[in-house]
């Protein structure tokens, strides 16, 4: 006897699978069609959303050209319907603020949503709730990621298989993730390297200040390890960026992020078709719109789930960046693991991964993508693959 959320699960895929990916096709005779029961029956379940401020607190003091801080505002979203959890998040580093949204104004955002997502009584309808969450403000990236993450985890869990799956994708290929290496005084640097050196194969360091050489060497004093570079911007005039990115190529760096101000468009092309490494957007990128204007300018983008608005547009520039013939990074705010988890799910489909926000706080509330010998592991968890500990 068929239960009604196995005939869900079942009935689902054939919609998704002609929206998301051609590959779903394949996987239609094991999940067919799933709120049409609803109809059936009668009965319209809603959706309902619950949300929270969750501060997250760094295990380092992290600082990188511009700033320093000890601590991200947060904020916890939850979407029930049918007895399930589907779980999100917005994380708010105070420089992207502009962008991201306040801790006030995500807040308050999520609240117009909360009034709204009971509309909906078919969670698998993300198209439409989606842009319509989009509409309701020209901001607030992160809350609105916060939401469109936690209905994926809710439409996974409905279909009992995680993203990667639904899109297609290989676990087995996920790439190794970048571990972050701050700027900080000799010591600590060399302190940080040790203590990360042997559980990642590659790292990642920021740059951007008068420093940038000392960071390199005393790195270089205790690992020989390949490292990605995060400018943030740090680097003003195109031949300077050029002769550091020429000086780092013979030690060892296999990619830079965002290594002029985003204005300077002109200047960084100017360094891209002359860089000996893949020059990736970062400051430069937000959202789908973005990408196509950044042909020629960047080697690839850096697609980050709070600044996009969350995994349906992510999926969707990175299928444009690569129609594009541009390379793919997936990244990261500091996030627990459930955003993490969430961007994870991508991560087969990539060229470079940066998804080590989890790691550098220190009160994590969920258990979700795990690094293993360095590699991002997806588990089988249905949705987004997270677990509240």
């Amino acid at each position: 006897m068929i239960t009604r959320r196995n005939f869900i699960k079942q009935a689902t895929l054939t919609t998704l699978g002609g929206v998301l990916l051609p590959q779903v096709g394949a996987a239609r005779t094991a999940f067919p069609a799933p709120y049409y029961l609803n109809h059936i029956v009668g009965a319209k379940p809603k959706m309902t959303l619950r949300f929270f401020p969750y501060e997250l607190k760094l295990r380092h003091v992290f600082t990188v050209a511009s700033y320093s801080r000890s601590t991200t505002p947060d904020v916890q979203v939850e979407i029930h319907y049918e007895g399930l959890t589907g779980y999100g998040e917005a994380s708010m580093p105070p420089y992207l603020q502009q962008e991201l949204g306040s801790m006030e104004s995500v807040q308050a955002f999520l609240a117009r949503v909360q009034r709204m997502i009971g509309d909906f009584s078919d969670p698998f309808q993300l198209e439409e709730i989606l842009a319509k969450i989009d509409a309701l403000d020209a901001g607030n990236a992160a809350a609105k990621a916060a939401v469109d993450i936690a209905l994926h985890d809710l439409v996974g869990k409905l279909l009992q298989a995680p993203w990667y799956r639904i899109w297609g994708l290989d676990r087995e290929k996920t790439p190794s993730t970048t571990f972050t290496i701050g700027i900080d005084t000799p010591d600590v640097v060399r302190q940080k390297t040790r203590e990360c050196a042997e559980r990642f194969n590659i790292l990642k360091v920021k740059l951007g200040r008068d420093n940038d050489k000392e960071m390199i060497e005393t790195i270089r004093s205790v690992t020989d390890l390949p490292i990605a570079i995060d400018a943030n911007q740090g680097w003003k005039e195109r031949q300077q960026a050029l002769d550091m990115i020429h000086w780092l190529k013979e030690r060892g760096i296999v990619m830079i992020e965002q290594p002029l101000p985003k204005g300077q468009i002109d200047d960084i092309a100017w360094v891209t078709e002359r860089s000996p490494l893949p020059v990736f957007a970062d400051e430069s990128i937000q959202r789908l719109k973005d990408v196509a204007a950044l042909k020629g300018v960047f080697s690839g983008i850096n697609i980050k789930l709070m600044k996009c608005t969350g995994m349906r547009e992510a999926w969707k520039m990175l299928t444009l960046a690569r129609a594009l013939d541009m390379k793919v990074m997936v990244g990261c705010m500091t996030e627990t693991s459930c955003a993490c988890s969430a961007a994870a799910q991508l991560s087969p489909a990539v060229d470079f991964a940066d998804l080590d926000g989890n790691l550098l706080i220190a009160n994590d509330r969920f258990r979700g993508m795990e690094v293993v010998n360095g590699k991002i592991t997806l588990s089988d968890r249905p949705g987004i693959g997270v677990e509240l500990v």
